[in-house]
């Protein structure tokens, strides 16, 4: 199986609706494939969606391929720009804001509700969901300022959603928010990509130290700059105690984030990382044989892994990031979504 952060999906009700991703950065949308796990489940939408013919040749098979839908491929990229877009200064990618996702990953399922009812019945946000954390404590308002007109038009198009559904609190919300986007002040998301490990106090030797990237996979998405060997690490012998130290450098906010040593597959230590000035770092003290073993390997002998590190987890390699970097990269202003394009103003401006 292709690893998800190639694939952007949809997990529909009894099915999966997968994505091409480079299809999607490119801003076309031609095939989507429709793998069913529930087919009694899937029968009702996707009847709806792809006809009576259609529909029951894919129950039979257990999966179609099927001309995509814009709206499907919509929100599938917007789902995978909520978990994987590689933001970073050393990529010269500028992060995504959140709140602006949101509002319009809730207009995009909004969309998909009305072009196949049923589809996302138990999906992972409703758009009333996503509108309310969209405008939490005014960070829609801040964020929408260099995509003002944009952002009007969605929370016009939520209005009017939420008024046909009956929510009449969502829907004066709604075009409460449209109405003050004329007026809102300006919000900047800052970060940087910090220095590396601290100097060393007297009396101190470095028994071990690398460099690691970070697995997009094994941290919480728009935490960490996601360019390459962003994290240092050294075991350092003092007269007191021998510590590890780990420095993850770029941060964009704050999370619970652990970092795991290990020799041969074998952990030794489990450093707690707290955010800092644009950075993560943490330190942990080793015993005496853990010390020891320091002493004598390598540095390239030991492994740091920031974030998850159960086996359970589908990690990506360094050619998955570098192949979404290259795909972000060589995507066409013109497919921009409304938080691309309020992060590429805003770039324009700082620069």
């Amino acid at each position: 199986m292709t690893h998800p952060v190639h694939t952007p999906v949809i997990a529909a009700d009894g099915a999966l609706i997968r994505f091409a991703l480079a299809d999607l950065l490119d801003g076309r949308t031609t095939t989507m494939h429709i793998e069913l796990t529930d087919a009694g489940a899937a029968e009702p939408w996707l009847t709806r969606l792809a006809g009576a013919e259609a529909s029951l040749a894919a129950l039979g098979r257990g999966h179609a391929e099927l001309p995509a839908r814009a709206e499907l491929g919509r929100l599938a990229l917007l789902l995978w720009l909520r978990r994987w877009w590689p933001a970073g200064p050393s990529l010269g990618i500028p992060s995504l804001d959140p709140a602006l996702l949101d509002l319009e990953t809730a207009v995009a399922t909004a969309d998909v509700e009305d072009l196949a009812e049923g589809l996302l019945d138990g999906f992972e946000a409703s758009p009333a969901e996503l509108f309310d954390a969209a405008i939490a404590d005014g960070a829609l308002l801040a964020a929408a300022v260099p995509v003002a007109d944009g952002a009007r038009d969605f929370c016009a198009r939520l209005a009017a959603w939420f008024d046909d559904q009956d929510d009449v609190v969502r829907a004066e919300a709604a075009a409460e928010v449209s109405a003050r986007l004329e007026t809102a002040a300006p919000g900047q998301r800052e970060y940087a990509l910090a220095a590396g490990l601290d100097p060393l106090a007297p009396g101190e030797g470095v028994l071990a130290t690398g460099r690691a990237s970070v697995d997009w996979a094994r941290v919480p998405p728009g935490i960490l700059d996601a360019g390459e060997d962003t994290v240092t690490w050294r075991i350092v012998a003092a007269a007191t105690a021998t510590r590890l130290e780990v420095v993850v450098a770029g941060a964009f906010a704050d999370a619970a984030i652990t970092a795991f040593a290990s020799r041969e597959g074998e952990p030794f230590a489990e450093v707690p990382l707290e955010l800092g000035a644009g950075r993560f770092s943490g330190t942990a003290e080793l015993d005496e044989a853990v010390t020891r073993l320091a002493a004598r390997v390598h540095s390239g002998q030991i492994a740091v892994v920031v974030g998850v590190a159960g086996e359970g987890v589908a990690g990506t390699t360094a050619e998955d990031r570098a192949e979404v970097v290259a795909l972000v990269r060589a995507r066409p202003p013109e497919a921009r979504t409304l938080a691309e394009r309020a992060a590429a103003a805003s770039a324009d401006e700082e620069f």
